[in-house]
């Protein structure tokens, strides 16, 4: 996938959108990491947290037997969807750390994300870390509300939101069983929507 660099307008090589309609959970990254738009895959970093945590939650217990693996990994980014999970960013250009983005990048980038969501309607759209969420939370809902993790009160049409905590190796504030016990809250989130339906 090819993104328009912001400020020069050059294209810039990004990690594709793996998204269909009606999906369960749609995870919302801050933007690609240099290292994974190289390797093709959401995550590909061993350092993240995210793949181990995730295969280690209710949430994806589904596609894991589908699947026949225990430990998923980033090369099944692009299986998830028929699971129901999905994959974007709230900026698409890759950089080395969230440091290297501009706030003007929030301000191009969040309507660009809102459009998305609300074509292909997840049910839940996850935020990974609240430094993602404040900025969509603030220019595409109009909010000034303090977030926290966990389900949050604004909704995009029918899509609901919820934050868990960024599996960045560099956030050290939480561990691999506290990411996926914030993904096992997110599984039940999703049932419970579910059964309300």
């Amino acid at each position: 996938m090819k993104t328009q660099h912001p400020t020069v307008g050059i294209p810039v090589r990004s990690l594709p959108d793996l998204l269909a309609p009606k999906l369960e959970v749609v995870f919302v990254g801050i933007n690609p990491s240099l290292y994974s738009v190289e390797r093709g895959h959401y995550f590909a970093r061993a350092t993240n947290r995210f793949w181990t945590a995730l295969s280690h939650s209710k949430l994806s217990a589904r596609a894991r037997r589908a699947l026949k693996v225990d430990l998923l990994r980033p090369e099944h980014d692009v299986e998830l969807p028929r699971f129901g999970i999905g994959f974007t960013d709230v900026i698409k250009r890759p950089t080395v750390n969230v440091s290297q983005l501009g706030p003007g990048e929030f301000e191009e980038a969040v309507p660009l994300l809102l459009a998305k969501l609300q074509q292909f309607a997840p049910r839940v759209a996850c935020f990974h870390g609240l430094t993602g969420y404040r900025p969509f939370q603030r220019i595409a809902l109009g909010s000034a509300a303090l977030p926290a993790l966990g389900p949050q009160p604004e909704r995009i049409g029918t899509t609901r939101i919820f934050v868990v905590p960024n599996p960045s190796g560099a956030n050290a504030h939480f561990t691999r069983a506290d990411q996926a016990a914030w993904y096992d809250r997110l599984a039940e989130f999703v049932a419970a929507i579910k059964s309300g339906d």
